[in-house]
């Protein structure tokens, strides 16, 4: 969950960490002014919602630990019982962590030194009234956590206490989101001057818990200074549809074809199918196995039936007459299957490739596409998916969401949507952060309809990226609205059919307010 207003722009760690210190010199604030400012929004954070509680601080020897230091410095002030625990020897300090930890010094406060995995295990942790403060590590870490720092996290944990990380959880890396073994699982991260990337999807998110953003002295005119091909996607910068006229007619946007489900497998294409109706496609035929045709009609009887063979597909001109396509949903891998496949994937319209058709893709063209190819094609892998894409691992997806999903878009020449948790979308120039759904979404089907919802909106209008991007924040956000009212636990793939008519009248007509 992220809160208060959020630049559109997200960086690698090492795109802040190389630039920070150049915008501040550029605007004439001193690198120490602005370690000042990062302790004291953390320092009113945790004033706001723990009010006077002790402090414990872990602080390691670089920049993020003389944050932690001011914070400490801070808490004196306002005579709240703090204790400061260093993970490295004082001499370490240097430049203006040294100066924030003399200041802390100064003020009257002590440190206990934490050099040993025995001190480690001997700290002694605070009751109820006690909040953590993560001060380790910062947008410099890449890795594993020394066995140190994996022990006192461990311990951290333990202690079922609120923690607090600053800028960054110790154990993230801020470009890739990689998570380390051990890394701290903060309840809220207080992170400044721009959005690290790496705090915004996939595993990361749950060690960063509530995100909290303080552009501190220089934000604004970092992002203006500092350019990024990652951008932050939520309610007020998404893209809109091709607007409609009052004469318009089912015909005007065409025909959806949708392909999938072998005999016995008709729910995920009825889903996907049902989604694109609820998404403004007029008209949507469903290619499938015969023997779920009634299963797919039954009590929605708004969607055709197309012919289940790739010849008498053909002939009949539903596949001629179709304005896009979406292929793969509950598809299987038959003979079937892969000459229905071949028979789309030569086709020059919009292509939502999902599930088993993914499967197809890979293995008919395991090394990509030849360069100089533009495919209309969206593909909408889950991380296993994107590794059998890629040759890879899951874990090597998890590790650099960002990498792999730039990697696809560009071995296929398509359109990538990377699904979990801060879903990204990328045409291998460009990639998209999402900020909408949520974990009661982790349920089958809900792909799906995501399939279905990218298919209707590239079928009104003609930027894909656009209507990928808009499409995915509204398969979010239509979970989001029931989760807020129903919870998160038994949500249904097909509930979200419910909001997708109010959510696309925003779109279609702005508001100045969210989606709600």
């Amino acid at each position: 969950m992220v809160t208060r207003s959020l630049p559109q722009h997200a960086y690698s760690g090492t795109a802040v960490l190389r630039n920070e210190s150049k915008v501040a010199h550029q605007e004439n604030v001193p690198m120490f002014e602005l370690m000042k400012s990062a302790g004291q929004s953390v320092f009113d954070f945790l004033q706001r919602h723990y009010c006077q509680q002790s402090m414990m601080i872990f602080c390691g020897k670089g920049n993020n630990g003389g944050d932690g230091f001011i914070v400490g410095y801070l808490a004196l002030c306002h005579d709240i019982n703090v204790e400061v625990i260093l993970l490295a020897q004082d001499a370490d300090l240097k430049g203006d962590a040294r100066l924030a930890y003399q200041q802390y010094i100064d003020a009257g406060g002590t440190v206990t030194a934490c050099l040993s995995i025995e001190e480690s295990q001997n700290l002694q942790f605070g009751k109820n009234n006690t909040i953590i403060v993560d001060a380790i590590f910062g947008i410099g870490f890449t890795g594993q956590l020394p066995e140190l720092i994996a022990s006192i996290s461990r311990a951290i944990e333990l202690s079922n206490l609120p923690v607090i990380s600053i800028d960054v959880p110790s154990g993230i890396d801020a470009s890739s989101g990689a998570v380390s073994p051990f890394a701290i699982e903060a309840d809220a991260t207080v992170s400044f001057i721009a959005l690290k990337q790496g705090l915004l999807t996939g595993n990361a998110t749950h060690n960063v818990g509530k995100l909290i953003f303080e552009p501190l002295l220089i934000g604004d005119v970092f992002c203006q200074r500092v350019e990024s091909q990652c951008f932050v996607q939520r309610f007020n910068n998404l893209p809109s549809l091709s607007a409609r006229h009052k004469n318009q007619h089912k015909g005007s946007l065409g025909l959806l074809l949708t392909i999938g489900g072998k005999a016995g497998m008709p729910g995920a294409i009825r889903l996907a199918s049902e989604a694109a109706l609820r998404c403004g496609a007029p008209l949507v035929a469903v290619a499938s196995a015969q023997e779920n045709h009634q299963a797919i009609t039954a009590n929605r009887y708004e969607l055709m039936l197309a012919e289940s063979s790739p010849e008498l597909l053909s002939k009949s001109g539903h596949l001629d007459k179709a304005k896009a396509l979406l292929i793969g949903p509950g598809l299987g891998q038959c003979q079937w299957a892969k000459a229905l496949f071949t028979c789309v994937i030569s086709d020059d319209k919009p292509v939502v490739i999902d599930a088993d058709g993914l499967h197809l893709l890979n293995a008919y063209m395991p090394n990509g596409v030849a360069k100089g190819t533009n495919n209309q094609w969206v593909l909408t892998p889950h991380p296993k998916e994107a590794a059998a894409l890629l040759n890879t691992s899951v874990a090597n997806i998890e590790a650099n969401r960002f990498d792999a999903v730039v990697k696809i878009a560009k071995k296929y020449r398509c359109i990538c949507v990377l699904k979990g948790a801060g879903s990204l979308v990328s045409d291998g120039n460009q990639t998209w952060v999402n900020t909408s759904g949520n974990h009661g979404m982790a349920t089958g089907g809900m792909g799906d309809v995501l399939a279905g919802v990218i298919a209707a909106t590239s079928m009104q209008t003609k930027n894909l990226l656009e209507a990928t991007r808009l499409a995915v924040y509204l398969h979010g956000k239509a979970g989001d609205n029931i989760a807020a009212k129903k919870g998160h636990i038994g949500l249904l793939a097909s509930d979200l059919f419910e909001q997708f008519p109010r959510l696309l009248k925003s779109v279609y007509e702005p508001i100045s307010s969210d989606i709600s």
